[in-house]
């Protein structure tokens, strides 16, 4: 989870958020080049009262800054589409989770499991143990098996939410009456905090999702408990 004084994403902790990090740092570097060299630029006129007449209604120039820009643009678009495509790919989920968004709580289940559900609401601050995180904690997490393919299904029963976890790069608006899908997998195990992404209501502020991401051994004894 971001800390104070962390300017940048969180730690990947899915093969979806690390490409998600190269790519903004490659059009970062793309932006910074570009920044840099306009800045220089602009500077040298300010600063120079020479005028080269050979820069002036130059064709040649003129199309250079057509061209090159073109390029530049090609450089960003190729890795955005693939990347983009990476995201909506489902590549045969082992284990698939329903969510569904309510006023203001998450609800899940695991209909892969002899159909677990639960409802996973926060905890309140003065409910909240020492070593706790305000207004991120519930009193149900969400336990998913690490390298494992899963398939999130993802609704609402009232208004639209949106369920994120900007660790795994995932993002989905949960819609009443409609199913969105999104597929990741967990490479580490850990706790992983997400909070609802779309102004919901009055608490729309209260609705943290938090993952725990274990072996495959201890999800199946998890999932066995809950079907007891």
């Amino acid at each position: 989870m971001p800390t104070w004084g962390n300017l940048g994403f969180q730690d990947s902790a899915s093969p979806l958020m690390e490409q998600l990090t190269f790519f903004h740092d490659h059009a970062m570097i793309v932006l910074i080049l570009i920044t840099t060299f306009v800045g220089y630029m602009m500077a040298s006129l300010f600063f120079n009262s020479l005028t080269n007449r050979f820069l002036l209604e130059n064709q040649t120039i003129e199309i250079i800054w057509t061209i090159l820009p073109a390029v530049i643009l090609i450089f960003i678009a190729l890795p955005s589409l693939r990347l983009l495509y990476l995201l909506d790919e489902v590549n045969s989920p082992s284990v698939t989770l329903k969510t569904i968004g309510h006023q203001w709580y998450w609800s899940y289940e695991y209909s892969d499991f002899l159909q677990v559900e639960f409802d996973s609401y926060m905890i309140p601050t003065t409910d909240l143990p020492e070593s706790g995180f305000r207004l991120l904690e519930v009193d149900n997490r969400t336990v998913l098996p690490m390298n494992t393919q899963i398939r999130v299904l993802i609704t609402a029963a009232d208004v639209i939410h949106s369920w994120t976890v900007p660790a795994l790069g995932v993002k989905a608006d949960a819609v009443p009456g409609r199913l969105n899908q999104v597929s990741f997998m967990i490479n580490r195990p850990g706790l992983f905090y997400g909070q609802c992404s779309e102004i919901c209501g009055a608490n729309h502020s209260f609705m943290p999702i938090v993952l725990e991401s274990v072996p495959t051994n201890s999800f199946l004894n998890w999932i066995s408990s809950m079907a007891d």
